[in-house]
């Protein structure tokens, strides 16, 4: 009776956080007019991107995916945020800088312009602070932002291009990290069956997906993913109702703020492509959706889901993968004889 209480004293909080939050709408349901108006729900549609800069996109997109600003010349970004792999590497915690095991779990970068923050912790405010944290980060890929500067600076094809577009001779890591954020704000997701639901098609879900939208925001669960991205827009504690069980032993957004009170508080994941972004948590512990699905409602909202209800759920979850990132892949400028070798091995000690 306790666990019951506290799981409805829970939905109500949800309920009132979503009324509160700056990204959230009414939980109030109604269908579209005639006229295409959009459905009055907590999560709302994703829209196409608009890009006021081609040039800027473009030359960011070679960034994204040039491994060359990696110490070992052989890790790029696309490596942990894989575009062909829903923006993420899909292993339990990354692989980086000499096959070093990282700590956590690869967030996706689709829709990650529609965070409040970035990283699991917030510790990056943006796109373009993240982008240069992984490069100057000795388990990712290994390098300094001032060795990274000099090695573009010996690509006669990337001085030509940062000059064009930044009218300076000097490249700084204020321009790369720009670019790369550039680009990444085009990697968003419209167009999924929920979103065309949302706009008026009814047709769009089917009967088991509405019925789990329908649970999914009964139970809770919409109190935390919300907004365009399901989520994204808040920090929350990891383990609401019962503590939750793994060996990771990062402790969240503790780690930034060095409050107690914030420890095992995480940001919120985007549920936007969580098909397509396995393993799932901060952790990667959990391998499939009806096992993230399970885990979620009984520590964060005290509930045991019937099998029937996990698999409502997650057939609304799979509703969420819109149109992926479609591009043509980009011709990386090529090295000049100053630019340095790859060098993803140790060397081989010299011979006495």
């Amino acid at each position: 009776m306790k666990l019951k209480l506290t799981s409805l004293l829970l939905a109500a909080m949800m309920a009132a956080l979503v009324g509160c939050g700056d990204k959230a709408a009414t939980t109030a349901s109604k269908p579209a007019d005639a006229g295409g108006t959009v459905m009055d729900e907590p999560i709302k549609p994703i829209n196409a991107p608009n890009v006021a800069n081609p040039a800027l996109v473009e030359l960011g997109k070679q960034l994204y995916f040039d491994p060359r600003l990696s110490k070992s010349g052989f890790i790029s970004c696309n490596s942990c945020h894989n575009l062909s792999m829903g923006g993420t590497d899909n292993l339990k915690t990354s692989i980086g800088h000499k096959w070093n095991q990282g700590p956590i779990n690869a967030p996706t970068v689709l829709n990650s312009s529609l965070n409040l923050a970035q990283f699991w912790d917030g510790r990056a405010a943006d796109l373009k602070e993240q982008a240069g944290g992984p490069i100057a980060n000795p388990g990712e890929m290994g390098f300094t932002h001032e060795l990274a500067v000099k090695t573009l600076e010996t690509i006669p094809g990337y001085v030509a291009e940062f000059k064009q577009i930044f009218g300076t001779d000097k490249i700084t890591i204020n321009e790369v990290t720009k670019a790369i954020a550039a680009f990444e704000e085009t990697l968003v997701t419209p167009n999924s069956p929920f979103d065309k639901w949302l706009k008026g098609d009814k047709n769009a879900l089917t009967a088991q997906q509405v019925k789990g939208y329908e649970l999914f925001k009964n139970s809770g669960c919409i109190g935390c993913h919300n907004g365009p991205a399901v989520g994204g827009n808040s920090f929350q504690k990891m383990g609401v109702v019962e503590p939750y069980k793994g060996d990771n032993s990062l402790e969240g957004r503790a780690g930034v703020t060095k409050k107690d009170v914030d420890r095992f508080n995480f940001k919120v994941p985007t549920l936007r492509n969580i098909e397509l972004t396995y393993p799932y948590f901060h952790d990667g512990e959990a391998k499939t959706l009806a096992e993230a699905v399970e885990i979620m409602g009984q520590i964060q909202l005290g509930r045991k889901f019937t099998k029937e209800e996990n698999g409502d759920i997650v057939s609304f979850l799979y509703s969420l993968t819109g149109d992926q990132p479609s591009f043509k892949l980009p011709q990386l400028p090529p090295s000049a004889p100053g630019t340095p070798s790859p060098q993803p091995f140790d060397p081989k000690p010299a011979k006495k």
